[in-house]
């Protein structure tokens, strides 16, 4: 296990387990014994489970707990709320904003801000009709353009953050200012640009896939890709001695991953009210995929981590933080881009207000209440998938009911704040318990 990717409670452990081991004659074990847990069954996982919890390592289960009752709430205020037609819904309202939300977490796990993303989505949206529409571009050619021109965005402001040494607090709120001028400069005095028929832009959100041969094919391979990583993943570990998740565990999560992608699928493919499989919801859960790859399973992923726990511990250690920070703001930018083409075409086409209003917010929202830590060097990719969800949920449902849009923009305020709250206790609570 390379350093960075070693937890401090199990470099500790490590640490003491060798002096132990040197004070008594004996070889050091190789071995973090707590690692060893999953050897004694559930009794080891639970209490693994009530350790990380009493040390205030809560993960997704605040999230998870939240989708929940979010469901049986609305569901019984409106029967109709776990429909096929509303689960779709929430999943094409969720894509595009939800691939803003992922370059956002990378910036979060920096334990910084970008408060551009929203303007920079309204540039790419803008840049894409503004090519394609009034000057005839080939649309696949606009669409590249327009992302790769929020990557140079996204850039430019690493380069201010970095290089300069300006707070990203600072330069992303230039941004923000900046690129809304941008904007409404390029869109002129038309104001709006309708997306052509036909168009990639307007297929983002409008396009389903009706066979139901699609929606189960994903569901098979989603689990199929899953069941490998694991399998792979123990491979690894017994091939470097360590502990491995045994094979009923293996097929436990595969079995239980299993009924959630299938039963997603079975209600998208219901016939009535629902279109089938959302082409918006396939790439988001692409990018996703990728950019946890990238994350996880990379050099780069460890190096973000690395730079948003301690900036200066990094360097020590070799590590090109001015390389990293600039890379995170260029992805945030290129995704905040893409999500922005996600919104004229939800929109019907690029208008002044693309990346206006409350999109900024909920981006940052979807982030922070998915679990990502606004402190740094703590989260997950998945989170932006977890978080948009309870925000379109909560949406969805008070739509459906009937609420104002100011009781929306209060509830959603207070799950934010309890996300926050629940993210400064669980820190306080890790320093307590020495695992901080």
């Amino acid at each position: 296990m390379s350093d960075l990717a070693k937890t401090p409670e199990a470099t500790e452990a490590e640490t003491a387990a060798e002096a132990a081991g040197a004070a008594a004659g004996a070889p050091a074990p190789a071995v973090d014994p707590r690692l060893l847990v999953r050897e004694e069954g559930f009794k080891g996982y639970w209490a693994e489970f009530t350790r990380r919890v009493r040390g205030g390592e809560l993960g997704s289960l605040p999230v998870l707990v939240g989708l929940i009752v979010i469901a049986v709430v609305f569901q019984f205020q409106n029967e109709n709320f776990l429909s096929a037609s509303s689960i779709a819904n929430i999943a094409v309202y969720s894509s595009g904003l939800g691939i803003m939300a992922v370059g956002i977490v990378f910036v979060l796990l920096l334990g910084e801000i970008d408060l551009s993303v929203g303007s920079v989505a309204g540039v790419g949206a803008a840049t894409w009709a503004v090519l394609n529409v009034n000057h005839g571009w080939p649309d696949w050619a606009a669409v590249l353009v327009a992302v790769a021109g929020g990557l140079v965005l996204g850039a430019l402001h690493g380069f201010f953050f970095a290089k300069i040494g300006v707070p990203a607090f600072v330069v992303t709120l230039a941004g923000f200012l900046g690129w809304s001028g941008l904007q409404e400069w390029m869109m002129g005095g038309e104001g709006s640009i309708n997306t052509p028929s036909g168009s990639i832009v307007e297929n983002l959100t409008n396009y389903f896939f009706e066979d139901k041969a699609a929606g189960y094919g994903l569901a098979l391979v989603a689990v199929l890709a899953y069941a490998a990583s694991l399998l792979l993943d123990g491979r690894r570990r017994r091939a470097a001695a360590l502990p491995a998740r045994p094979t009923s565990e293996v097929l436990l999560r595969t079995g239980l991953v299993a009924v959630l992608c299938f039963a997603v699928a079975y209600v998208l493919n219901e016939p009535s009210g629902a279109r089938g499989l959302p082409l918006a919801l396939v790439l988001f859960l692409a990018v996703l995929v990728v950019a946890d790859f990238v994350a996880r399973r990379t050099a780069f992923g460890r190096q973000v981590f690395a730079v948003g726990g301690n900036p200066e511990a990094a360097r020590r250690a070799g590590i090109s933080v001015d390389r990293v920070r600039i890379t995170v703001f260029a992805l945030s930018g290129m995704l905040g881009a893409f999500g922005g083409l996600f919104i004229a075409s939800l929109s019907g086409g690029a208008t002044k207000s693309v990346g206006g209003g409350n999109t900024l917010m909920l981006v940052i929202a979807a982030a922070v209440i998915g679990g990502t830590s606004l402190f740094g060097g703590r989260g997950k990719v998945w989170s932006a998938l977890l978080g948009m969800i309870v925000i379109q949920s909560i949406q969805q449902g008070l739509n459906m009911i009937g609420m104002a849009n100011a009781i929306q923009y209060m509830i959603t305020g207070a799950v934010l704040l309890a996300a926050v709250v629940i993210d400064s206790v669980s820190r306080r609570t890790q320093k307590t318990a020495g695992r901080a």
